[in-house]
């Protein structure tokens, strides 16, 4: 059976420099897409790239 899902999404205030918030909308404005949406997959770009130490990358 078709099921419509609606991914689930929290707001969140964050502050960052306001040089990075002018590049990030240049960026966003550039490739017409939200500066939300360009945040989102910066962050998980980064998260999928991120090289851990071993001592973090142990658990307990």
């Amino acid at each position: 059976m078709f099921e419509i899902k609606k991914p689930s999404a929290s707001n969140k205030t964050i502050r960052m420099p306001d040089e990075l918030i002018d590049r990030l909308e240049k960026l966003a404005a550039q490739n017409d897409i939200s500066f939300n949406q360009l945040v989102i997959q910066c962050c998980e770009y980064a998260l999928k790239d991120l090289k851990l130490d071993k001592k973090s990358d142990q658990k307990g």
